[in-house]
């Protein structure tokens, strides 16, 4: 969940376009992930996020170990954990990270 600095929504977007968007294609790809999506909307109240980062995995044992899997990829697709520092710091500047959330699809029989 993310709030975009006012004006900066295409530029955050942008940049997900590099980071995101290649980290999750090679994880998917891979089979650590199943899917992902991004979601905007407008914010509902100056506290609300506008951008959601949703990513869908097999089932929940898929999270263990789940960076161990994940930084091979990003150093393969974002470079070194420096860069990877780096290019949060800049993120810093158009967004804040409102919180994470863990839920389960629920199929109604």
């Amino acid at each position: 969940m993310v709030k975009t600095k006012p004006g900066m929504s295409d530029d955050y977007l942008k940049a997900l376009a590099k980071i995101f968007k290649s980290t999750n294609d090679e994880a998917k790809r891979q089979g650590v992930i199943t899917d992902y999506k991004i979601l905007a909307g407008d914010a509902a109240t100056q506290q609300d996020y506008d951008i959601l980062l949703m990513v869908e995995y097999p089932n929940m044992a898929a999270l263990d170990g789940l960076r161990d899997k994940m930084d091979p990829i990003g150093t393969k697709m974002v470079g070194s954990e420096d860069q990877r520092r780096q290019l949060a710091v800049k993120r810093l500047e158009i967004r804040d990270i409102m919180g994470d959330k863990t839920m389960r699809e629920i199929t109604l029989k």
